[in-house]
């Protein structure tokens, strides 16, 4: 099992949390299933920004973003150098720490 660190979040994680999570699952699959509701309007389809998150520790472990993920990005609020679609980031042997922004593009939260 591989180790992700989330950083506090204000509504989804206020005080940080680490969790576990299989190689080969994405890192949106792995929130959800420890109680950790990333908005994900797309159903993980690749179609959204709403599941963005920013990868401070192990970036590089996620594999190459490709070119549908680079383009729906461009769209992302708060796009930094390691941001990625959280349903695309898919979890290898290498731990994570990620950020959850602030915000999403979104106007209405999703009831997933």
């Amino acid at each position: 099992m591989t180790v992700i660190k989330i950083l506090p979040h204000a509504e989804l994680c206020p005080e940080g949390r680490s969790i576990e999570a299989a190689p080969g699952t994405s890192v949106c699959e792995a929130l959800l299933e420890n109680g950790i509701e990333i908005e994900h309007a797309c159903d993980m389809s690749c179609a959204c920004t709403t599941c963005h998150v920013i990868v401070r520790h192990g970036f590089d472990s996620l594999g190459e973003l490709d070119e549908s993920e680079e383009d729906l990005l461009d769209r992302a609020w708060g796009l930094e150098p390691q941001s990625r679609l959280s349903c695309q980031a898919i979890v290898a042997a290498t731990p994570l720490t990620i950020e959850i922004p602030k915000y999403t593009i979104n106007h209405a939260r999703e009831n997933h």
